[in-house]
């Protein structure tokens, strides 16, 4: 077998930090998990795969690929000496290079290339999977490395065939793998490795009791790793109760620290948003374009008033064939249609190369949710436009969502016909006079004569007019966004009045002044986590060290908390920093602790 050796960890001395700090609050269960966390800053650019005592066949591999420097996710899983021996989470953003820092330490492990599945590799899409198998394809080319693909849509009697090959790797949904499981197309006594991939987003999509059949069929299971770009209260659970004293690598403290990724927002008339989506194209320019949208239902109507506006344009959702999303996929990475509309289930962890804007069309669901979007741009040292279009309500929802976050957020006026017609001419006198474009000889010729021959004002005219015709300008739409704001305007003034009558009927009521200087928090908490105003208040109260006075109005909704803070307890709030209080009050209801369960008793059950 070969090791990663010890030898190699002096190459990360200068980027490596252990957190050794204590919670010392009372109440916080600093052994959730059982395992200590490491967590890691990101300075990896000297470091090379060369460095690493890899097999030649994985860099012969890599160096087809033009690989040469691992990623930061790459070079810590790649330096853990006793990987192959332990349980492993690694929370990283999306777009960091996972599939690579789980493919290569599995794939350089074998000694001799297995007939039989040693490694189960779960997505939480079709796509995802496929992308993944692909990766691993090439990354084991050099190897023989059979793969069997196990996805749902795509014809069960060759997935089987693929099955009796001997693929040393399986990879799949957790559907579809299941399933096999069950008609005994899938021996499952060889496989000691599984891997969750997008673990966050396989729960968020409803496949945890799929998951759990899936852990307690295989009996011979070594190690479970874990790759996930957040850790929600589910991820947290399914950890304690299948994971044992897991290594947990952090490279996630700041998830909107996207160096690469630019932020802008558009604010545009509500009713109105698939015109102000084509003013926005037509101002921009995308070269590649990844549209978000909530619904099935929207991707559909969005690419088709796009492609009515001429744009290329395809719609992709769950609902497709997967011949029809593989289409939709391929005409896109290609570049043969520019705009690719799709719903969140459908794009989660796709890998394609060179989107240059990704769109959201309204408000995100939450943070992580807006950066596992923007995520789908920026990549391999690219920059990446993410631009989000919200009317004027929802753009105070998305301040506040975004006020404890280092996002920094330019706020742009919607483009106006006007705006696109200059942005046009700019566009094309940019062409005709870019000094770098070489004239074919014939062409010189050409101009030459005519501009011996007409005036060439005239010409020059003339030409800018035929470059202009049928230019799509998009809509005039800055009426109806200066109607959007004056009914805000007239909202938020009924609102306003409304307190101050309130306040002026009821006096003894708490006076709102105290919290004048102060802010409004949003805290990823709520009802589900077993969450009441009372309990959230008084633990607030506690980890702030404040008194109740301090802290105002709280809404507690499903999965999150809005928490009106004076300026006092809004400073204290701050020097806890927001992170360290969030993850006090998720685990906080789970303090009680739990022994690790023994996997082989999990799955005798």
């Amino acid at each position: 077998m070969v090791a990663f050796n010890v030898q190699w960890v002096y190459l990360l001395k200068s980027m490596d930090r252990i957190s050794s700090e204590k919670m010392s609050m009372s109440g916080f269960d600093h052994d959730l998990f059982d395992f200590k966390k490491k967590e890691v800053n990101t300075l990896t650019e000297k470091i090379t795969f060369k460095q690493f005592p890899l097999r030649q066949e994985i860099l012969c591999a890599l160096n087809k690929k033009k690989f040469d420097n691992p990623s930061p996710v790459q070079v810590q899983v790649m330096n853990e000496t006793n990987i192959m021996n332990e349980d492993l989470i690694v929370q990283a953003k999306t777009g960091s290079g996972k599939t690579l820092a789980f493919g290569i330490p599995l794939l350089n492990t074998f000694e001799k290339i297995p007939t039989q599945p040693a490694v189960l590799i779960l997505s939480p899409t079709r796509e995802l999977a496929i992308q993944t198998a692909h990766e691993l394809k090439w990354l084991g080319s050099e190897m023989d490395i059979k793969i069997a693909t196990l996805v749902g849509g795509m014809d069960i009697v060759n997935q089987r065939r693929e099955l009796l090959n001997g693929p040393a790797l399986v990879v799949g949904t957790p559907g579809r793998v299941l399933d096999h499981i069950r008609r005994g197309n899938y021996r499952t006594e060889e496989i000691q490795t599984i891997v969750l991939d997008e673990g966050d987003h396989m729960l968020d999509l409803g496949f945890r009791e799929e998951l759990e059949a899936i852990f307690e069929s295989h009996e011979n299971v070594d190690r479970i790793w874990l790759f996930s770009a957040t850790m929600p209260k589910q991820v947290r659970e399914l950890s304690k109760n299948y994971l044992t004293h897991p290594k947990w690598i952090s490279l996630d403290q700041d998830l909107t620290a996207h160096q690469d990724i630019k932020h802008r927002v558009y604010l545009i008339p509500f009713h109105h948003r698939l015109e102000s989506l084509v003013n926005v194209l037509l101002w921009e320019g995308p070269e590649k374009a990844l549209i978000f949208c909530s619904t099935r239902q929207e991707t559909i109507e969005c690419a088709a008033f796009l492609t009515e506006a001429g744009f290329s344009a395809n719609a992709l959702h769950g609902e497709m064939t997967q011949r029809e999303r593989n289409s939709s996929l391929n005409s896109f990475r290609t570049g043969i249609t520019t705009c690719l509309v799709a719903t969140d289930v459908a794009a989660r962890g796709l890998d394609i190369d060179m989107v240059s804007h990704v769109i959201q069309l309204g408000l995100p669901g939450d943070l992580n949710n807006y950066v596992h979007r923007s995520g789908r741009t920026g990549r391999a040292g690219h920059l990446g436009l993410s631009i989000v279009l919200l009317s004027n309500r929802e753009a105070s929802h998305f301040r506040n969502m975004f006020s404890r976050s280092s996002l920094k957020v330019e706020w742009k006026p919607l483009p106006d016909q006007g705006d696109i017609q200059l942005k046009n001419q700019q566009r094309i006198e940019q062409k005709l006079t870019d000094r770098n474009v070489t004239v074919e000889p014939q062409i010189q010729k050409w101009a030459e004569k005519l501009v011996a021959e007409e005036d060439p004002v005239d010409l020059v005219a003339k030409l800018l007019q035929w470059n202009s015709k049928g230019n799509n300008l998009g809509y005039s739409l800055k009426l109806f966004l200066d109607e959007d704001k004056q009914i805000e305007r007239e909202r938020k003034s009924r609102f306003l009045q409304e307190r101050k009558n309130h306040q002026r009927k009821n006096p003894e009521k708490k006076s709102h002044s105290t919290f004048a200087k102060g802010g409004t928090i949003r805290l990823s908490t709520g009802t589900t986590n077993g969450w009441e105003v009372g309990k959230l208040l008084g633990t607030l109260c506690r980890i702030l060290g404040t008194s109740r006075q301090e802290i105002g109005n709280i809404r507690l909704r499903e999965d999150y908390a809005n928490v009106e803070l004076s300026q006092k307890a809004l400073q204290l709030f701050q020097e806890k920093k927001p992170k360290f209080v969030e993850e006090y009050l998720i685990n906080h209801m789970s303090s009680s602790k739990r022994p690790t369960p023994n996997r082989s008793s999990i799955i005798s059950n």
